[in-house]
């Protein structure tokens, strides 16, 4: 299965929240691997924790295998590449967890040739017959490289793939969240130029809200009784236009709640995290583990 994650505003969560998802799947006893596409900031490896792919690749990362400088991207084992001692060793009934990493000064693509197209959709096609889970994470917004993954993906019918759009819970991200897919040159219109069915690829896509801050939590215990009350207001407004937008729950796959670990050190989530040192959440652990779950399993998908 290949997934591709996007966003339209950057600070979405989308990558942490990935990485976090690939994570996860590994330790369910799948093979994961992960493809950082969002090559203009390949930091996935920092996110891993492997420091010398902390800005990507020096050398063999994607960019130089999309433009056909090497014959096959590097790839790096998490398990043994990782400088944090929680992901140095591969836990009991675990799967494998791959990294490969962008090239450490890259940039986007500035444009989408036959040759790129071709290696591109060649690599999709012999991850997803060693992996379980193959996640790319693609760069916010409209670019070239999504433009490069659906042109790719058109040419590989017998190849399941999946899209998850990722916003923030704000007016403004679910507006950009549902203009991403639907507007113009949105992925369903140009997914349409490259031959998808629009229909079809709509049923591909769903949408993961991150850093939701519910208004019962915890967190908000020592708020005044008229913030609470605005917070709710706000909640339930939120709902109505994400409903509106074709963004609400009927498309919602999963929700990240706000998590401190997350928002002051973007990291893999570990169980020595929520239950060694406490200091992420088990409810986040949960939603991680949820999402990885439900991101292959059918029955979850379709029943939305």
């Amino acid at each position: 299965m290949l997934v591709f994650a996007i966003s339209d505003k950057g600070g979405t969560g989308r990558s942490v929240t990935a990485m976090n998802v690939v994570y996860r799947h590994a330790l369910q006893g799948n093979d994961a691997c992960y493809l950082d596409y969002d090559l203009g900031s390949p930091t996935a490896g920092a996110i891993f924790g492997i420091g010398a792919a902390a800005r990507g690749a020096r050398e063999g990362g994607l960019h130089e295998y999309l433009r056909g400088y090497r014959a096959e991207p590097l790839r790096l084992d998490v398990w043994a590449e990782s400088d944090r001692e929680a992901l140095r060793a591969r836990p009991p009934g675990s799967g494998r967890l791959v990294l490969l990493p962008g090239s450490e000064g890259g940039g986007e693509l500035s444009s989408v040739d036959e040759e790129v197209v071709r290696r591109c959709a060649q690599l999709f096609g012999r991850l997803d017959e060693e992996f379980d889970l193959c996640v790319v994470d693609l760069s916010a917004g409209r670019s070239f490289t999504a433009e490069l993954v659906l042109q790719a993906t058109a040419r590989l019918a017998h190849v399941p793939f999946r899209w998850l759009v990722f916003h923030r819970w704000t007016r403004q991200h679910i507006i950009a969240a549902d203009g991403l897919v639907t507007g113009a040159d949105g992925l369903l219109d140009v997914a349409a130029r490259f031959g998808h069915d629009p229909d079809e690829l709509r049923d591909r896509i769903r949408f993961v809200r991150t850093a939701v801050l519910e208004p019962g939590a915890a967190e908000l215990a020592g708020l005044r009784d008229e913030q609470r009350a605005w917070l709710s207001t706000c909640d339930d407004e939120l709902r109505e236009l994400a409903r509106r937008h074709g963004v609400g729950r009927t498309a919602m796959l999963g929700r990240i709640p706000l998590d401190p670990v997350l928002q002051w050190r973007e990291q893999l989530i570990s169980d020595e995290d929520v239950l060694a040192s406490k200091i992420a959440n088990a409810e986040t652990a949960a939603a991680f583990d949820d999402l990885a779950r439900k991101i292959v399993d059918d029955s979850a998908w379709e029943g939305l």
